[in-house]
C-alpha cells in the first residue's frame, strides 16, 4: 500500500468510544481514555467519546453512529446500563464491539461488591462481553483473567500510556523525606496496610503523604488508623489534586507507595515513575518491570512484606533512590509513550474491520 493511500485509509476511520464518566476523582480512566483518544486522532483515527454524563448527547451520537460512517464501539469499564446500551448500539449497527474493561474482572474487583455484580453478570453482562468482537487488556495479567472467567475471543494486550513531564534541572532535597500514596482513597488501594506498616516502621526524617480522593467513606476509616497508631506528626492527607499540584505532589516525594490487593495497570505508578520517583508496589498490580529494571519494589500484598520493604527504601541514600528513579523514567519513555499505544490501538481496529493477520499485540490463547 502506498504511503498517501495508507494515509488517506487512516484518516478514514471513525469509532465511537464510551464510558461511563470522565470524573477526574474515579480513577486512571477519567485521565487515559481522553489522552487515548487524542493520540489516536494525531494518526487520523476520529474517536470522539460518549459518556452517561450527557445521557442526550450520548444517545445522539450511538443514534447517527450509522449517518457519520462510524465503524467500531468501544467501550470502557462494566457493570452499568451505559455498557449494556453501547453492546446493543454496536449489535444494531452491525459494527465491532470492543471492551476495555479497565480492571473491573480482577478477581477483587468481582468479589466488591458482589451480589450486584452477579446480578448485572446473568442480566446482560455476560452475553454483552461474549458478544465482543475483542477484549483490550492494559496488562497480561488482566489478559489471563478473562481467560479464567471463560472469556474466549481475541484480547489485545496494550497497556495505558502516560505523559513524560519536563523535569527541572535540580530537584533540591528537602530535609524531611517524602513517601507518596496518590490514588483513590479506597479498600481496594491497602491504606490500612501501609498505615499499619508505617507505624511498624516510623522511618526517622521521612513523613508519609496520602492524596486522592476519599471513595465510599474509607478516610474516615484510615484517619482513625493514624490516630490509634499515633502517626499524625508523620501521616498527612492532601485531598483530591490534579494539574500542577498533582505535579509538585510527584516532583516533591522521594519514594512512592501504592500497596493495592488490586490494578489491571496501575496508572499512578507509571505517572510516578515518570516523574523519577522509585515506587513499590504489591504483585497485585502487574508491574514486574520494578524489578528487572531495578526502579522499585514489586512485593507480596501485606503488612509484613511492606513493612520490611519500607524500611530497606527508607535507609538508602539520596543518589539510590535518584538512580532508581531515573531508570524508571527511561522505562515510561520506552514502553509507554501514547503515540506508541494509539499505533497499536488502530492496528487493532483495522484488523477487526478490514480482516487479515491480527497484530503482533492480540493474543488468541
Amino acid at each position: 500500500m502506498s504511503a498517501a493511500l495508507a494515509q488517506e485509509t487512516s484518516a478514514s476511520l471513525r469509532i465511537i468510544m464510551t464510558v461511563a464518566s470522565l470524573n477526574v476523582d474515579h480513577g486512571g480512566p477519567s485521565r487515559t481514555i481522553p489522552a487515548l483518544c487524542d493520540a489516536l486522532d494525531r494518526i487520523g483515527v476520529s474517536a470522539p467519546i460518549v459518556t452517561r454524563d450527557e445521557t442526550g448527547a450520548g444517545r445522539a451520537a450511538l443514534q447517527n453512529a450509522r449517518r457519520t460512517s462510524v465503524r467500531l464501539i468501544h467501550d470502557n469499564g462494566m457493570w452499568l446500563p451505559s455498557n449494556h446500551a453501547a453492546a446493543v448500539a454496536a449489535r444494531r449497527l452491525g459494527v465491532p464491539f470492543v471492551v476495555s474493561p479497565r480492571g473491573m474482572l480482577e478477581p477483587w474487583s468481582l468479589q466488591h461488591r458482589g451480589f450486584k455484580k452477579r446480578i448485572a453478570w446473568r442480566v446482560f453482562a455476560r452475553r454483552d462481553l461474549e458478544g465482543a468482537a475483542l477484549l483490550h487488556a492494559t496488562s497480561v495479567m488482566e489478559a489471563e483473567n478473562f481467560r479464567a472467567l471463560g472469556l474466549r475471543q481475541p484480547a489485545a494486550v496494550i497497556p495505558n500510556g502516560v505523559d513524560l513531564p519536563e523535569m527541572p534541572d535540580d530537584r533540591p532535597r528537602a530535609e524531611v523525606r517524602t513517601a507518596l500514596f496518590l490514588s483513590r482513597v479506597h479498600p481496594k488501594k491497602g491504606l490500612l496496610n501501609l498505615v499499619a506498616a508505617w507505624a511498624r516502621v516510623r522511618p526517622p526524617g521521612w513523613r508519609l503523604v496520602i492524596a486522592g480522593p476519599d471513595e465510599s467513606g474509607h478516610r474516615a476509616e484510615v484517619e482513625v488508623a493514624i490516630r490509634t497508631a499515633r502517626l499524625e506528626s508523620t501521616v498527612s492527607f492532601a485531598g483530591s489534586v490534579a494539574g500542577e499540584a498533582k505535579r509538585r505532589l510527584f516532583l516533591d516525594a522521594d519514594l512512592f507507595i501504592l500497596p493495592t490487593y488490586s490494578e489491571n495497570f496501575g496508572v499512578a505508578v507509571a505517572e510516578a515513575l515518570a516523574h523519577g520517583v522509585p515506587v513499590i508496589t504489591t504483585r497485585a498490580a502487574p508491574w514486574s518491570d520494578l524489578e528487572s529494571e531495578r526502579c522499585g519494589w514489586w512485593i507480596s500484598t501485606g503488612v509484613d512484606p511492606l513493612a520490611t520493604t519500607l524500611n530497606d527504601a527508607t535507609r538508602l541514600d539520596d543518589d539510590t533512590r535518584i538512580a532508581m528513579g531515573r531508570r524508571g523514567r527511561a522505562l515510561v519513555a520506552r514502553n509507554f509513550a501514547w503515540d506508541g499505544i494509539a499505533r497499536n490501538m488502530r492496528d487493532v481496529y483495522r484488523w477487526l474491520i478490514d480482516g487479515g493477520a491480527s497484530p503482533a499485540c492480540v493474543r488468541h490463547d
